[in-house]
């Protein structure tokens, strides 16, 4: 799988275009001038020995914010934070028990503009050895694996829509099994599709 990774590593130094909630949506006009906050995720990718597998977590149905969606492991830059990467590393550690140490960054998808006003860039890393999962209380439902040979195949993508505070939004989808994987999550995985697929 070492030639995996390294295609991971070549794929993602490829300089790119920004992707954004409203991709699916131009009739939105977004401010000018509009200050986004940092923020990364983490996209962990496993080798089991036969094959790469991602590892998303459902967030809890407690929290306020969106609750009981799939989502990466990952969160807004602190002070503390020396950039989005290590914001995305201190996350995973904090909501799945993720050593820092053992996760081989691999590269960095373009960030991400959500509606939250939030700009999100996704870090992909190699998880170099097992570790015990450690779901944050309160905050992580439970973790879980996709094979990443799922959400990397284009043709896995559907486009769904619902009424969003009172208009019709577009985004999308990459189901799997029970897991209903969609939103931001859906389209940075589908940046990543894309860009592995070019």
């Amino acid at each position: 799988m070492s030639d995996r990774f390294q295609s991971f590593r070549a794929a993602l130094a490829q300089t790119g275009v920004e992707s954004s909630d409203f991709d699916l949506n131009p009739e939105v006009t977004l401010p000018k001038g509009r200050a986004l906050r940092p923020a990364g995720v983490l996209a962990p990718v496993v080798d089991t020995g036969t094959r790469l597998e991602l590892i998303l977590t459902k967030r809890s149905s407690a929290l306020k914010h969106h609750p009981g969606q799939i989502a990466f492991p990952g969160g807004k830059q602190d002070g503390g934070d020396v950039d989005v990467i290590a914001a995305a590393l201190r996350e995973a550690r904090e909501e799945i028990g993720l050593p820092s140490e053992i996760v081989d960054v691999l590269g960095v998808l373009p960030a991400h503009e959500t509606v939250t006003g939030f700009s999100v860039t996704p870090v992909i890393g190699h998880v170099t050895r097992d570790f015990t999962v450690v779901p944050e209380p309160g905050e992580v439902e439970e973790v879980f694996r996709v094979p990443l040979d799922h959400v990397l195949n284009p043709s896995n993508y559907i486009v769904h829509s619902r009424r969003w505070r009172g208009q019709r939004r577009y985004y999308y989808t990459v189901p799997y099994g029970p897991y209903y994987i969609w939103g931001a999550t859906a389209r940075m995985l589908r940046a990543w599709a894309t860009r592995m697929n070019k």
